[in-house]
């Protein structure tokens, strides 16, 4: 199983099917967003690796899909704080917010240049296709005598 570092200024090393609380909280705040209890999935067809994450309310235009350094994929994004307005008193605030980040590393058969990502109904769904297996070649061989 493939490890990949975090990028929160500590030197951990996060295991890439670890829970997202690991990643997806917000920069800069000590307490941990509800934001981090998104999911995300990730299975493998005979044709494609899919990614599927859970990121309610948010429009795609909030959220970055990235390969970096050839093999990793990069989810990340910000759901910004809503804007007070002064005659308004808020009693609670649960929802998550702030900045997250999760990345995976990609096997070798994953053809990263043809990623295709969508997002409908605040799940975001991250296609990559798979290099074909190679075919084992058979040669027949002429019975002589």
């Amino acid at each position: 199983m493939s490890l990949i570092p975090s990028l929160f200024g500590n030197n951990r090393v996060l295991d890439p099917f670890s829970t997202i609380s690991d990643l997806w909280s917000p920069l800069g705040s000590n307490e941990v967003s509800t934001f981090a209890n998104a999911q995300v999935d990730w299975k493998e067809t005979p044709e494609a690796h899919v990614f599927k994450a859970d990121l309610p309310g948010l429009k795609k235009e909030e959220v970055k899909v990235e390969v970096e350094e050839g093999r990793v994929l990069q989810i990340s994004g910000e759901r910004s704080v809503e804007k007070e307005d002064k005659n308004e008193k808020w009693h609670r605030v649960e929802r998550g917010r702030g900045k997250f980040l999760r990345r995976f590393w990609l096997p070798q058969d994953a053809k990263v240049d043809e990623v295709k990502a969508s997002m409908e109904n605040g799940v975001l769904t991250i296609t990559i296709p798979k290099v074909p297996e190679p075919k084992p070649q058979v040669k027949s061989v002429e019975i002589t005598g």
